[in-house]
């Protein structure tokens, strides 16, 4: 969901907790082929004292369905240009969920991490 105004925000969501997790929205996205997305970066933390991680070497990126627009109050509810979430997108009925892999091309809504980096780098 998003929201305006902190006020706005319902004080309960769901009938069985009263847990929340906010989000600040990021007002200039950087934006894949006119996409927003996120990445999954997957961390193993094995101890705490000493502190030890283990990154994984591959990971994850969700892309919306919807090409993005800035918010406004003409497309605030259009989840699928907002928010990356595969739930929620996987149920737009304009645009066939695609995972990584369906295409040689690489163009679906779940990619590799390694994808997006490389994107990102040959784009300087």
């Amino acid at each position: 969901m998003l929201f305006n105004d902190i006020n706005d925000v319902p004080t309960k969501l769901h009938k069985n907790s009263n847990e929340y997790l906010v989000q600040e929205y990021i007002s200039r996205p950087l934006l894949i082929e006119r996409l927003k997305f996120d990445l999954r970066i997957y961390i193993l933390v094995t101890c705490l004292e000493p502190f030890t991680a283990f990154i994984a070497r591959e990971g994850m990126s969700r892309f919306c369905t919807r090409q993005y627009s800035p918010p406004s109050k003409y497309n605030f509810n259009k989840i699928f240009m907002h928010l990356t979430n595969y739930s929620l997108n996987k149920k737009n009925e304009d645009v066939k969920y695609k995972f990584n892999g369906e295409d040689a091309l690489n163009t679906g809504h779940k990619r590799t991490l390694s994808f997006v980096m490389n994107y990102l780098k040959e784009r300087n």
